[in-house]
């Protein structure tokens, strides 16, 4: 898959005065915005540029050319470096990433396909086994899913398939996967 960089992302938190304790001893203390990409969901602090204040679940543009209110971004961000504010949007977000985007993680359901002899990229969707992972198989193979809803109605007793994807993007962000299908 070609990867392709961040063009906009979710300001999930705004800190104007920088983080509170900064390991870095005598540093300038500049405003931070920690934030999620839309396309890649990658996790991001980003620099904004000078006196610009940033909301939370704002967009902002961050690809390449003229920035209105990024700088730079500084770096990528590990989970656990968010902020207990970032940490509870995030959620919020990645639901509504996935709902604005239904058809692309509808596609997921079309075209996965087996990890390894052991392992199919379906069952690594919480609640999704073997048994939900062969139905969906047979089911796609009659017909490909057109939305969430079509996946629910011809897959019986299949958790709801978007809580599936919001909470698997969760875990990818969290870190410590062996796989990651959603997050690059």
């Amino acid at each position: 898959m070609v990867q392709t960089r961040e063009e906009l992302a979710i300001v999930l938190d705004f800190l104007p005065n920088g983080y509170l304790f900064d390991p870095r001893p005598m540093h300038k203390k500049v405003p931070i915005a920690q934030a999620i990409g839309k396309r890649n969901l990658v996790l991001l602090e980003l620099i904004p540029k000078p006196s610009i204040f940033l909301q939370p679940l704002e967009e902002v543009y961050i690809g390449e050319g003229k920035r209105d209110k990024i700088h730079h971004i500084a770096s990528r961000l590990a989970f656990d470096k968010l902020t207990q504010t970032a940490k509870s949007e995030l959620e919020f977000v990645v639901k509504d990433l996935v709902m604005s985007e239904e058809q692309k993680f509808v596609k997921f359901f079309n075209v996965a396909g087996p990890i390894n002899m052991r392992v199919h990229q379906l069952e690594l969707l919480p609640g999704i086994g073997k048994r939900h992972m062969q139905e969906i198989l047979e089911k796609r193979e009659e017909k490909l899913f057109d939305n969430f809803k079509d996946i629910k109605d011809r897959v019986s007793l299949i958790p709801d398939p978007e809580k599936a994807i919001i909470k698997r993007i969760l875990l990818e962000l969290e870190g410590n996967q062996k796989h990651y299908i959603f997050v690059r």
